[in-house]
């Protein structure tokens, strides 16, 4: 079963630490990423029931999206942005 969306609103602030870190991610991965996690992040809104996208769609999102393999990457860009990951970090502690 796929998922659908509506093309969601975003907070401004959000917007704007989306935009600085797609611009951290080197060239290659940067599209992609910006629409991948573009797309989740808008999808983890209408699953709360949010009418905006919100920090925590971003982050959400980009833990679930971005390979494992680029965690140390994504988050230096995440505390360049400014967004808080603590929930996800915490998650993996305890396994």
């Amino acid at each position: 079963m796929t998922t659908t969306f509506t093309k969601m609103l975003w907070d401004e602030n959000t917007q704007k630490k989306f935009v600085i870190m797609i611009g951290k991610i080197p060239m290659f991965h940067r599209e992609i990423a910006r629409q991948v996690v573009e797309k989740k992040a808008q999808i983890n809104a209408q699953a709360r029931g949010s009418a905006y996208v919100e920090d925590v769609d971003i982050t959400d999102a980009f833990f679930s999206e971005v390979p494992k393999a680029f965690y140390s990457l994504m988050i230096r860009i995440l505390d360049e942005a400014g967004l808080n990951y603590d929930r996800h970090i915490k998650k993996q502690i305890k396994g």
